[in-house]
């Protein structure tokens, strides 16, 4: 038996277990991670002359299962449709009251200043956090908290005074 065989055979004995202990964890189905496991040993084996630290094989073998499980889902095909041709129903419509009260909140966001709005949307429909939000505009953290906490005084004060003008010519 050759030494890279030895070598190799030492390694599957110590880290079968674990390895597929972790293949199932990632993919919770017992054949897919057989079959991630014997796509890691076979890269092993390939690369073996690579691993030059006994110490490090368990990391680099969890290294190996883990891009073998990240092409598990490269070699996926979703089947996609085109959202142009599925029409979409309306099932929150609302009454009369609540489609105003939307309207006048999409002008409000509207009327708000460039740099509060923005966050603000992406924030709000984007779900974006502060930080991504102060990464995709090129701002600081604790200038985008700022800018929310602004944009949110200036629409609950718009709408507000709105509700109050309403309210007046009402009565």
């Amino acid at each position: 038996m050759s030494s890279k065989q030895q070598r190799y055979e030492a390694l599957v004995q110590a880290f079968h277990k674990d390895i597929y202990r972790y293949a199932y964890w990632l993919c919770h189905d017992s054949s897919i991670s057989q079959d991630l496991v014997q796509e890691t040993f076979l890269r092993a084996w390939k690369s073996l002359d690579s691993l030059k630290d006994v110490n490090a094989a368990k990391s680099w073998l969890i290294t190996i299962l883990r891009r073998e499980n990240a092409r598990r889902f490269e070699r996926k095909q979703f089947d996609l449709v085109d959202m142009d041709d599925v029409p979409l129903a309306d099932d929150t419509s609302m009454d009369a009251e609540a489609a105003m009260e939307q309207q006048l909140i999409r002008r409000q966001i509207q009327m708000l200043a460039p740099e509060y709005r923005e966050p603000l949307l992406m924030q709000v429909i984007g779900g974006y956090s502060g930080d991504e939000i102060a990464a995709a505009l090129g701002l600081n953290k604790n200038t985008v908290m700022t800018r929310l906490f602004r944009a949110r005084n200036q629409l609950k004060e718009a709408l507000e005074n709105s509700s109050e003008l309403r309210r007046q010519g009402n009565g």
